[in-house]
């Protein structure tokens, strides 16, 4: 039974607004640098980044320069870091083996960062579209995306993945079957304490276009992704594929993008009351960072009113290009009030 609200103007709602002292303590939802997983994209080479046109502030970086930057996360109080390849086209394949090699660029950045930054979580991508020469999550035989034979090569990007020392994997290829599959051979080859970060409710976006350009996908691709990922008109099978997905052994589920699925985030967390991440996507981040770069938005503020908007809706945690400046906002907000 809801409460009564007393008729105005015994009730004023906006007393609770009437001094930041006031607003502070009446604040149901807060973002702290806790909240905040930052992914980067990693290349060969030493001492060097590439900026991606396409994301404004965004680099790919070598493997030495994704350890500076994962000791400027730690500092910074972010708890994890995701990591993404970016594989040239000429060392794409039709069988995807790099995917599994135990020195890809990926594995290669998890060990790094691991003994330089041992307390921090190492997060990874698994799906075959940065390996494929078609640009695709999964084998293409005859024109289709195949969904048992992709599961087996995922289960082997996973092992290898564990075995680097990352802390959380992010199964991020829709297929049928995989986390089951993944928690079974993590189990078995004792990987019990690695944890599953399922994106489990990935939608057929319009918002991935940079991230393709940041992994060097966009050119690669054939055709589209709408027979695995899922139909942005869907609701109802974004629950049935988190239980799935949950009874199969994630530990935690992703909605993908974040900001026009913020309705499947909150649906997720109450039904289910589990760790509900959400991913900023590329396309989110490239669409605030042109508005501020043309000073059509406040920068600053739209970035962190963006990031509450998951909290509010449910959301345990974010994935976002905005982590490091966001937790430096956070933090220098923090030191204002402490020395007033």
């Amino acid at each position: 039974m809801k409460p009564t609200v007393a008729p105005f103007p015994a009730t004023r709602l906006r007393r609770l607004r009437s001094s930041e002292a006031l607003r502070r303590l009446s604040r149901q939802h807060r973002l702290s640098a806790d909240d905040l997983i930052w992914p980067i994209f990693v290349m060969d080479g030493r001492d060097a980044e590439e900026p991606i046109a396409s994301m404004p502030g965004v680099t790919r970086k070598t493997v030495d320069r994704a350890v500076t930057a994962a000791r400027e996360a730690y500092g910074l109080g972010i708890p994890a870091i995701c990591i993404f390849p970016y594989t040239a086209m000429e060392a794409r394949t039709e069988d995807c083996a790099l995917a599994w090699s135990p020195d890809n660029i990926s594995n290669q950045a998890i060990r790094a960062i691991k003994d330089a930054v041992p307390e921090m979580a190492i997060m990874t991508d698994i799906a075959l579209d940065p390996y494929n020469i078609n640009g695709h999550d999964g084998f293409v035989e005859d024109g289709r995306i195949v969904n048992d034979r992709t599961v087996e090569a995922l289960v082997k990007m996973a092992l290898a993945q564990a075995e680097a020392g990352a802390d959380i994997l992010g199964p991020s290829d829709m297929m049928d079957g995989r986390i089951g599959a993944i928690r079974g051979a993590l189990e078995s080859h004792g990987h019990e304490n690695v944890t599953i970060l399922s994106y489990t409710a990935k939608f057929a976006s319009a918002f991935y276009g940079p991230f393709r350009d940041a992994v060097g996908a966009t050119a690669a691709l054939t055709g589209d992704k709408t027979t695995y990922q899922m139909d942005p008109g869907n609701a109802d099978e974004a629950m049935r594929l988190v239980e799935r997905d949950l009874q199969e052994g994630a530990d935690m589920i992703m909605v993908k993008p974040g900001m026009p699925y913020l309705d499947i985030c909150r649906a997720a967390k109450q039904t289910f009351s589990v760790p509900v991440f959400a991913y900023q996507v590329s396309g989110e981040y490239a669409m605030l960072q042109a508005a501020a770069q043309n000073g059509w938005l406040d920068g600053p503020k739209v970035m962190l009113e963006s990031l509450l908007a998951f909290k509010r809706a449910g959301c345990d945690g974010i994935l976002t290009y905005f982590a490091p400046e966001a937790a430096r906002a956070l933090r220098d907000a923090a030191g204002a009030r402490n020395r007033r």
